[in-house]
């Protein structure tokens, strides 16, 4: 577990990330991160666009289905 406070900044709250908390993520200063809210009320920090894993999950499914027909077609 790492904490971190919540402090602020003119009209909003931040959270500062540690360095060790940045080298977990993968990410560095300007990099875009994501919250997701948990069924439980907890949010999750990521650096990967749930967005962009769900279509991608999506097109593998279709790929997976239609891989004769890619195939003919390339």
């Amino acid at each position: 577990m790492i904490e971190t406070r919540i402090r602020r900044v003119g009209n909003s709250a931040v959270m500062t990330l540690t360095t060790e908390m940045l080298t977990i993520l993968d990410a560095k200063e300007g990099d875009t991160l994501f919250v997701l809210r948990g069924d439980d009320g907890s949010l999750k920090i990521t650096p990967h666009d749930p967005g962009v894993a769900a279509a991608l999950a999506a097109a593998e499914i279709v790929m997976d289905e239609n891989r004769d027909l890619l195939q003919a077609l390339a």
